[in-house]
């Protein structure tokens, strides 16, 4: 899909929906969690986000429902979402592995630092 990296929003928003299709309170509250805490999105971001996430094609419509005469919907990966949470998940880890080799070499004295 795209050689860029995802903004961390988003990559919590795909992750949030990668096991199971969710309305927008819920995904708010599960990016919440899955972030402890670290990312708050509100109502006009997220749906924002996933606007674009529509017309990028990774994410659909799972179902609409008319809930307390407000229109629900509850949005769903679809298999380029999919696609791209899995790359983006191995581009991390990747970067996570070379950091932490470099970590485990050692960090070089400074001149003049202490330890």
């Amino acid at each position: 899909m795209s050689a860029r990296s995802l903004q961390e929003p988003t990559l919590l928003l795909l992750t949030a929906l990668a096991d199971e299709p969710q309305h927008g309170y819920a995904l708010i509250q599960e990016i919440a969690a899955i972030s402890h805490g670290r990312v708050r999105l509100r109502a006009g971001t997220l749906y924002g986000a996933l606007n674009r996430l529509l017309t990028q094609g990774v994410v659909r419509v799972e179902s609409e429902e008319v809930v307390g005469s407000r229109l629900r919907r509850t949005y769903a990966l679809t298999d380029d979402g999919y696609a791209l949470l899995a790359a983006e998940a191995d581009r991390l880890r990747a970067t996570a592995e070379v950091a932490q080799r470099r970590i485990a070499l050692g960090r070089p004295a400074r001149n003049g630092a202490g330890a």
